[in-house]
């Protein structure tokens, strides 16, 4: 099983597999240099970036990830504004603070290399560590790929990419069908199944305690992008318009009965509203990865603020059900971009909210199985071409179309008796497949579709 903890993680914006998954990496580096006591004869550090990394490692700011990593900095706990003046000064002085312990030279100009001609070995995420002495002898050197939603491996981890930790879960689950076989089994809902599997590893309050920041930090991103307007960084000249739609919408709006399409209206609002603070390299959640961040925020505010059967316990199993959904996507295909397209990212996020949302409003395991399988299957192609490299267009709107896809797939589930044709594990394999026959130049490169057609005049 893939943890809650693994599945839902606080970052910075603008990506997960480019800005979160490089920043864990590089600190494990940092961290790895002191841990072999050679942190002290560091003269130099290189790094290199493959694959998608490099293509479109500039707009997913993958090189203001590694100083901050190489800095000692960690995603879930440096501050979105104090992470912009580090790299500031990193640029500015040419050195770094390595592992925050040691002044290091480093000019990003010349230390960080973008190689888009060598084909990476293992992962299309894949960066390359150098650290050399005053002589120029090699004292360590680690490859480590970012494998989406900001889980990492060493490119020669036999992991396999599973990225998960062995957890002792007491109702393991590897498949959809398995999942349905232990709730038959013990009576148990998908939420109370993953409940009791993180309480084999963790005490069950910092399990909560875990559940409960993340949907804190879920819905201040969304205020907070909904307060922000101006132009996006990147050089698109995209602008917020979260706060400006909200607006309209709350001036405009029928409060005490308020028309079906005004609810689906402020729904796309909170999603994009959740992805421009992405763009702009706020902190968000990985849900399950940054490029689609603001689905299940906005389906939970849905669920908070529009459902009148809403329970702050409704909220929790949401996400615990989101959690196990989320899983089986990253243990049986992909959740990356740059393996499977956004199909692997918006795709996976609008299943994982369809099931989170049919789980909180009541439904059996397998109604919340059947709306997982349709938020996918509605999904399947889905390509990942970001202009400019940058997590804006069409990936703010995207999340909001994820989103209202996971609403009308949990209510279609909710109306059945959870009987279909097409089982999840069925459309996960077409999935992958799908993936794997995409073109690369579909798959976060910015080499194909939008990110080719789109000219700015």
């Amino acid at each position: 099983m893939i943890s809650v903890f693994e599945m839902f993680k606080v970052g910075l914006g603008p990506s997960s597999s480019h800005t979160v998954g490089p920043m864990k990496a590089a600190a494990a580096f940092a961290e790895g240099l002191a841990s072999r006591g050679v942190l002290e004869r560091v003269a130099a550090i290189e790094t290199t970036l493959y694959g998608s990394l490099a293509f479109t490692g500039r707009g997913h700011a993958v090189d203001k990830a590694v100083i901050l990593g190489l800095s000692g900095e960690k995603p879930a706990s440096v501050e979105p504004d104090q992470a912009d003046v580090i790299v500031a000064e990193v640029r500015h002085s040419k050195a770094l603070r390595l592992a925050g312990r040691r002044s290091v030279g480093f000019d990003p100009e010349r230390d960080l290399l973008f190689d888009t001609l060598t084909p990476p070995k293992r992962h299309p995420n894949t960066l390359r560590f150098l650290a050399r002495d005053a002589g120029g002898s090699v004292l360590m050197e680690e490859s480590w790929c970012s494998i989406g939603g900001g889980f990492i491996l060493r490119e020669d981890d036999p992991d396999g990419g599973a990225g998960a930790q062995a957890h002792g879960d007491i109702h393991p689950f590897s498949s959809a069908d398995e999942l349905l076989a232990r709730g038959k089994e013990t009576g148990l809902s998908i939420a109370a199944l993953m409940r009791a599997n993180e309480a084999a590893a963790r005490p069950p309050a910092e399990v909560e305690g875990h559940v409960e920041r993340v949907l804190e930090v879920m819905f201040d991103c969304i205020e907070r992008g909904l307060s922000m307007d101006g132009p996006l960084p990147g050089g698109l000249k995209v602008q917020r318009r979260a706060k400006a739609i909200y607006g309209r919408l709350r001036s405009g709006g029928t409060a005490n009965d308020p028309a079906a399409h005004e609810i689906m209206d402020l729904v796309s609002v909170y999603a994009m509203a959740v992805n421009e603070e992405n763009a702009a390299g706020g902190r968000v959640v990985t849900a399950p990865t940054n490029g689609a961040a603001g689905v299940i925020p906005a389906v939970l505010r849905y669920y908070r603020d529009h459902r009148r059967e809403a329970t702050a316990e409704g909220l929790r199993l949401f996400l615990f059900t989101a959690a196990a959904i989320g899983g089986l996507f990253k243990m049986n295909a992909s959740i990356s971009g740059a393996e499977v397209g956004c199909q692997g990212e918006v795709g996976v996020a609008c299943a994982m909210a369809a099931a989170g949302l049919a789980a909180a409003l009541g439904g059996s395991n397998e109604q919340i199985e059947n709306a997982a399988e349709i938020g996918m299957e509605h999904n399947l192609g889905l390509t990942c071409d970001p202009v400019g490299g940058l997590v804006q267009i069409p990936c703010i709107e995207r999340n909001a179309f994820g989103a209202l896809k996971a609403i009308a797939a949990a209510s279609l589930a909710l109306h059945g008796d959870g009987s279909h044709r097409v089982s999840l594990d069925n459309v996960i394999t077409t999935m992958r497949q799908t993936g794997a026959d995409m073109q690369s130049k579909y798959k976060e490169t910015s080499l194909g579709g939008l990110a080719v057609n789109f000219v700015d005049c």
